[in-house]
């Protein structure tokens, strides 16, 4: 399979902007991210985190209602209780 279809099929990561942090800790993603995302005030969003020999190396923000619906539907009626704040 040439490379680029395979890189298609697997999907793709990139950087998308780059961000800065505040004194605050605060960070504010650009305009044309949340539009993509269709992110709005109030929305929450859900951190993960990956790890490579013990430090964190990657952070995933993920639409914390489209998670809870992912573990919704695989866990069943037993992701109920945590997963309510989640919820729009």
């Amino acid at each position: 399979m040439p490379r680029a279809n395979r890189k298609e099929s697997r999907g793709c990561c990139k950087v998308e902007a780059l961000i800065s942090v505040d004194e605050r800790g605060q960070m504010v993603l650009p305009k044309g991210v949340r539009e993509r995302l269709g992110l709005r005030g109030g929305d929450k969003l859900a951190l993960s985190t990956i790890e490579r020999d013990g430090a964190v190396c990657c952070l995933i923000l993920t639409k914390a209602a489209a998670l809870a619906d992912a573990v919704r539907s695989v866990l069943g009626p037993m992701a109920e209780g945590p997963l309510e704040d989640a919820s729009p």
